[in-house]
């Protein structure tokens, strides 16, 4: 692929990948301005944001066996279509009940874009790239957390939180005009795959059964959710327990959001020297680190505002190595059904991602502390479970290392 060609693709997938981010960061700091208007309270709007979480981690299950049986832009069309239908109807929405649905209706069909541009990347590239590639989108999606924030900010404060969704409707036609245009199919439709449940079925637990997927999708996924928490409890935190404007809101989460497009630029240099399991054995631990010192700092009454902002941002950027390593050796041993392969994966992530989003919601007690313990828990147990996986996989190559040299003796005897 030209480089003309090749920057164009990535830019396009990386605004399919960018549409559940901005969904999800754009209306945060609008989460006052939408409680008190819809007569409710924030921790009841923080369930919108909850629902998403679910309508993509189902979603995607949804679109994965599409994708490898339509090829990846018919499903493409649906999703975004849908997307745009729900935009709208938020933006109309008289009541949390509405809004929480409609969410869910949006987070269905944003979904497709995030399943087909991991599976296109899998696709497009030689498996040695992936993880590059990962790291170029996140330079997209990164984009998210930094103008979404802000410009949801400005827009609820100056207007009001309706043109939050109106712009995301405005977002995703161009999208859809982008992904028509510009887009390549990268896959043919295989009349040959199967949509009925066993089969499919059978093909999400052949995914599953890979050592290197359960290990990677597992600590990448719970090490996200450390994200989700963050997403879901800062609104509460900054706003309400730290007392900053909605403005201010979106620049601090503008500037916690830097270090995860920063470290994940950095990462495509370090890959020229190390390999992706080692970035990542040292992006957790960091990580692991950081989240407990945010969470005995916040116990201990010792971080306040400007040392729980900058301990974020730490733990943020440590995310910034994990997620395109995590995602690329995911994906790594499978070709075939990598859009069954990707969905599992962001079905995965996004399932744990919702539930912490609503373990943080519920466990709301005006402080801080339910936000910086799930962080700092998510951290560890993602640490704890790529330490014992990464055993699994040695045990499991080794084994078939001797398998191979056994064949080969028994040939050439």
């Amino acid at each position: 692929m030209k480089g003309g060609k090749k920057f164009q693709t990535i830019l396009v997938l990386g605004l399919l990948s960018a549409i559940g981010p901005f969904s999800i960061d754009m209306y945060l700091p609008g989460f006052p301005s939408i409680a008190a208007d819809l007569h409710t309270t924030v921790a009841k709007i923080s369930l919108s944001l909850s629902s998403f979480f679910i309508g993509i981690s189902f979603g995607q299950m949804l679109y994965g066996p599409l994708l490898d049986r339509y090829g990846r832009k018919r499903p493409l069309y649906i999703g975004i279509s849908a997307y745009l239908i729900a935009s709208i109807g938020c933006a109309m929405a008289t009541s949390a009940d509405q809004l929480i649905w409609l969410r869910l209706l949006q987070a269905l069909g944003s979904c497709s874009g995030m399943v087909a541009s991991r599976a296109m990347v899998r696709d497009l590239f030689p498996v040695s790239e992936n993880a590059k590639v990962f790291s170029l989108l996140m330079l997209v999606v990164g984009v998210s957390p930094i103008i979404a924030p802000t410009l949801g900010g400005y827009l609820s404060s100056e207007f009001s939180w309706h043109y939050v969704f109106v712009v995301l409707t405005i977002m995703s036609a161009l999208i859809l005009l982008a992904v028509h245009f510009y887009l390549p199919e990268s896959k043919k439709p295989d009349p040959d795959f199967s949509l009925k449940p066993k089969p499919i079925i059978n093909g999400f637990l052949s995914v599953a059964k890979e050592p290197q997927f359960y290990t990677y999708a597992l600590a990448g996924s719970i090490a996200s959710a450390g994200l989700y928490a963050y997403i879901s409890g800062s609104p509460s935190v900054f706003m309400e327990l730290y007392k900053v404007s909605e403005k201010q809101y979106g620049w601090i989460f503008a500037m916690v959001a830097a270090g995860l497009i920063t470290s994940s630029q950095l990462n495509t240099v370090l890959l020229r020297k190390y390999k992706s399991e080692q970035i990542v054995v040292v992006a957790l631990l960091c990580q692991s680190i950081t989240g407990m010192l945010l969470f005995t700092g916040t116990m201990l009454g010792l971080s306040g505002l400007y040392g729980s902002i900058f301990l974020c941002f730490l733990f943020l950027s440590c995310q910034g190595f994990t997620f395109p390593n995590t995602s690329a050796l995911s994906l790594a041993p499978f070709s075939k059904n990598a859009g069954s392969a990707s969905a599992l994966l962001g079905s995965v992530q996004m399932g744990i991602g919702a539930f912490t989003s609503a373990l943080v919601s519920y466990l709301n007690n005006g402080t801080a502390l339910p936000m910086t313990g799930v962080m700092a828990s998510c951290a560890l147990t993602a640490f704890i479970i790529l330490i014992v996986g990464g055993r699994i996989i040695r045990i499991k190559t080794s084994a078939e290392k001797v398998q191979e040299e056994s064949a080969e003796m028994m040939i050439t005897s």
